[in-house]
Order: C-alpha cells, then sequence, then structure tokens
C-alpha cells in the first residue's frame, strides 16, 4: 500500500474519520496501531525489525537517561564531600558507562541496517532478504533521537508506545522527512480537534503531490527506464536527455512524496518540516545540499560532521599537521575528512551499490575544489561587481548547478560506474542530436501528447515555485477569492484524473526512495 495507490486513499479517509470521532485523548493510540496496520502491508515479517529498533532505542535512551539522574542526585548529595577533581572523576565514569550504551545501540541498529542493505554481499545474500520498508528513515531518526538523548537535549520518553509512534508514524516513514523528537512531540501527542483550515491545508498538500507524482514522474519514468536500459542503443544526446528527465522525475517524485506526506499529517493536525526549498534554482552545489532532502542533511551536519570535525583526535591530528606544515592545512584537515566521512555515508545511506559509493565522493570532491576556488571567486567579483549582479550571470549560475547535479545523479540509473562514465563520454563523442528531433523521442515510451502534458505539468511547477520565493504559495492560493481559489483546485484534480500515468502502459510505481 503505497502514497500512490487508492488504497492508501481509503486508508486516509477512514483514518481521519475515526480520528475525530473517538476520544481525544486515544488519538495517539490509534495513529500507532494504524501506522503498524500501514507498515504491515509491506510485509508483516518486517514489523519485526522495526519493532526491535523501537525496543532496543528505548531500553537505551531510558539507561541514559537514567545514569544522567543518577549523576544529578549523587552530586547534590555527596557536594560537601567531594573535590573538584573527584566530581570530575565521577562524571568521566558515568559518561563512560552512557558511551556503552549509546554505542552498543548505534552498532545494533546501523549494523542491522547494514547487513539488510548490503546482504547481496555477503553470504547471506542468497537468502533472499528484501529491505524492510524505509528502514533508512526510521533507523536514522530513531538514532537522532538517541543521540540527543545522550547530549542531554532533553529527557528519555518513558512511555515505550510513544516511542513507537514516533519511529513507525507512518506518513514520514517512507522516504522521511526525518524529525526531531522535541520538536515532533508538540503536535504528535496532543488532542486535536476538527480543523478545517488543517483539512484544507492537508487535501491542498495531498492533491499537489498527487500531480507532481502521477503527472509527472511517473510518466518520465518510462522514458528514462527505456533510456537507461538499453545502453548500446541510448548515446550521446540520448544520454543527456535523459540525464534531465531523470533530474526532474526525481524532484518530482521526491517532493510529491513529501507534500502527500505533509498534507496527510495536517489532516491529523500533526506538523512535519518541509524538507525542500527550491533546490533547483541553487546557485552552488553547496547550496543546493541546503535545499534538497534538508532534514537529512540537517542529521548528517548535526550528529557526523561537527562530531568528527571537532573530536579530540581530529583537532590532535589538526595541531600535528599544522606545526609540521603550516595553518593552511592544518586547519583544512578536519573539515575535509569530516566532508568524506560523510559523503561517503551519504553515499552508502542512498543505495547498496559502487555506483551510489562514486556519487558521494564527487559532490565532495565537487564542493572542496569550490570552497578551494573560492578567493579566486571572490577576486573575480570584486574586478567585476557588475557581472554577479546581473540576472544572465545569475541564470548560468542556476543552470551550471542543476547540470552538474542532473550529471552526477546519473550515477543512480545505470547498472554499473563504468557503464555510467561511459555514457558521460558518449555525451561528447555521439553526436545525434537531429535523431531526436526526427523521430527518436517518440521510440522512448511517450506520445507527442505526453510531451505536451509534460511541458504545460513541468511549466506549471516552476511557475508555482517562483511564486514561493515570497512565501508559501498555497497561503496565496487561500487568500485569494473563493471562484478563483476551488477553480485552482479542479484544475489539478482533473488533471490528476485524466493525465495521471495510470492505465495501459503505466504503472504506478512506490515512490524512489522508498528503496533507501
Amino acid at each position: 500500500m503505497h502514497f500512490a495507490s487508492f488504497s492508501f486513499i481509503i486508508f486516509i479517509a477512514v483514518l481521519v474519520v475515526l480520528y475525530y470521532l473517538i476520544p481525544k485523548k486515544w488519538q495517539w493510540i490509534l495513529l500507532l496501531a494504524a501506522s503498524y496496520f500501514f507498515y504491515s502491508f509491506a510485509g508483516a515479517g518486517y514489523l519485526v525489525f522495526i519493532i526491535a529498533t523501537t525496543l532496543s532505542t528505548w531500553y537505551a535512551s531510558i539507561r541514559l537517561d537514567r545514569l544522567k539522574h543518577i549523576q544529578t542526585e549523587y552530586l547534590a548529595y555527596n557536594k560537601k564531600d567531594m573535590t573538584r577533581e573527584d566530581r570530575k572523576s565521577y562524571k568521566a565514569e558515568i559518561k563512560g558507562r552512557q558511551r556503552k550504551w549509546l554505542v552498543s545501540c548505534l552498532v545494533l541498529n546501523f549494523g542491522t541496517l547494514a547487513v539488510l542493505k548490503y546482504a547481496g554481499y555477503l553470504p547471506v545474500g542468497s537468502m533472499g532478504i528484501i529491505l524492510p520498508l524505509g528502514i533508512s528513515f526510521y533507523t536514522f531518526q530513531a538514532m537522532g533521537y538517541l543521540i540527543d538523548i545522550y547530549r542531554g537535549s532533553y529527557d528519555a520518553e518513558k512511555n515505550l508506545a510513544k516511542l513507537a509512534l514516533f519511529v513507525s508514524f507512518f506518513p514520514q516513514l517512507v522516504q522521511g522527512p526525518i524529525s526531531r523528537f522535541n520538536q515532533l512531540k508538540e503536535t504528535m501527542f496532543a488532542e486535536h480537534d476538527y480543523n478545517a483550515d488543517n483539512i484544507t491545508y492537508g487535501l491542498q498538500r495531498i492533491l499537489w503531490g498527487f500531480f507532481k507524482k502521477l503527472v509527472i514522474a511517473d510518466r518520465l519514468v518510462v522514458a528514462v527506464k527505456t533510456i537507461v536500459t538499453n545502453p548500446i542503443d541510448y548515446q550521446g544526446a540520448y544520454v543527456l536527455l535523459g540525464m534531465f528527465f531523470y533530474a526532474i522525475q526525481l524532484y518530482a517524485d521526491f517532493t510529491g512524496g513529501i507534500d502527500i506526506a505533509i498534507g496527510v499529517s495536517r489532516l491529523l493536525g500533526i506538523r512535519l518540516a518541509e524538507n525542500f526549498e527550491r533546490p533547483y534554482f541553487s546557485k552552488s552545489i553547496t547550496e543546493y545540499w541546503r535545499r534538497w532532502h534538508m532534514t537529512l542533511g540537517t542529521w548528517f551536519k548535526d550528529y557526523m560532521f561537527f562530531p568528527i570535525s571537532v573530536s579530540k583526535t581530529m583537532m590532535s591530528f589538526s595541531k600535528k599537521l599544522r606545526n609540521k606544515f603550516g595553518d593552511g592545512i592544518g586547519k583544512r584537515f578536519p573539515i575535509y575528512a569530516a566532508s568524506i566521512i560523510v559523503w561517503f555515508t551519504t553515499g552508502a545511506w542512498h543505495g547498496s551499490s559502487l555506483n551510489f559509493i562514486v556519487w558521494g565522493l564527487l559532490n565532495c570532491l565537487v564542493i572542496l575544489v569550490s570552497q578551494e576556488c573560492e578567493p579566486l571567486y571572490k577576486k573575480f567579483h570584486s574586478r567585476f561587481p557588475a557581472i554577479g549582479r546581473t540576472f544572465i550571470y545569475r541564470l548560468f549560475q542556476v543552470g551550471r548547478t542543476f547540470w552538474l547535479m542532473s550529471f552526477l545523479r546519473t550515477l543512480d540509473v545505470y547498472t554499473g560506474v563504468g557503464t555510467t562514465f561511459h555514457m558521460y563520454g558518449s555525451v561528447f563523442t555521439v553526436w545525434n542530436l537531429q535523431e531526436l528531433f526526427q523521430g527518436g523521442l517518440l521510440q522512448l515510451g511517450l506520445s507527442t501528447a505526453d510531451y505536451v502534458v509534460l511541458a504545460l505539468a513541468v511549466g506549471l511547477v516552476l511557475y508555482v515555485s517562483l511564486q514561493s520565493r515570497s512565501g508559501s504559495y498555497t497561503l496565496k492560493i487561500n487568500s485569494s477569492p473563493m471562484p478563483m481559489r476551488y477553480a485552482a483546485y479542479f484544475f489539478i484534480f482533473v488533471c490528476v484524473l485524466i493525465f495521471g500515468a495510470y492505465g495501459v502502459g503505466y504503472d504506478s510505481s512506490q515512490f524512489i526512495y522508498s528503496q533507501f
């Protein structure tokens, strides 16, 4: 039962009705039952993994929290009898015990994720192990919560069932966003009255998500599959076309899923974090990654990059490098080392093939090179300040970033690194652009009508994105006159019904990021 299915619509409709009919104190319990019911459709056996993650996280967090309170009570009771060194020694002892619980739980859950994700490269791969739905997302979310408890950011949740809902909340289970417990609990466990504004906003986001998924993404996937599964027949200009098609497909698919997740949550009075901020309008790859899958980026920054870059080991090594090679290398090393580790992990998180590792490291390379070239950029703009302020130059920056990210994203779809780079090379060696306009476009599984629908649909998404620069476009629509507002809703609804890519020749597919 995935988001773009009729059964999911029925499931949501029944859930929302029950949610506002039952006593409000039971609402969160209903959500927990609904989340496990939803997850069971992916495979009842997979419930073992999400329950194991929940139980291990809950128990470890309780132990961490208990040790913190033991420390507080002990120090308060023995304050007069302890020296400064005694207190320091005792805190170090408690911290060491906490660290053991933290590391044990992290190893258990990330180890399970790694084994399941990379089972194909292990002896167990022949046993037919399939990756449980959303395991990367709920594992990262649960471990982020545990790290926060270890850091003392907030107290552990004593109620196992409430923590289970946080880990398994079904709208964000498939592809995020990755939430923080202290933020999500404010609305997840609150008692919600029926609110017409929440229902309206939620339905708008869901409808917009269906539009992007069914009208754009599930139509483009046909052409993308045709190109990437036949690398011998489709080289040169076809690779370039597939590169851009996939970039649009991925955006429409992922943001469409996030729209549905946020919309469904809002129907229930729950607010999820936004995960995108017009990434294809970014002027640099660094800016792009601040705008794309923002909750995952924040997770890696807060729980990996900063802890690694400022760790004692890294600082000690940095000091040695500064003494031997100077401040330039010494100061850069912690940032570079942490960046490489984070991007390697990001690639591994996205997929179990070498393609994703290479993709992650190439992203890292481009970012680090850009950072090193920053003084040159500043020098150029200081000498020619007028150029940087022109629309043409900003458009060039946006186009360059889009092309570069599309180029790197191609590693997602071809079967191997060698094949991918061979296809990259064909863009510059096989000159067949004219074939696209001599019937080649119609050999990719799409008709002329499909291309017209895609052009208009992508144009609409582009228009909405541009309008959103000055604030939420949904709020702008809601503030417009009622006839115009409902005409817009009806138009999108009809587009989804008529132009949604389902029926003969199409298959409403699972969302791309559900496999990560």
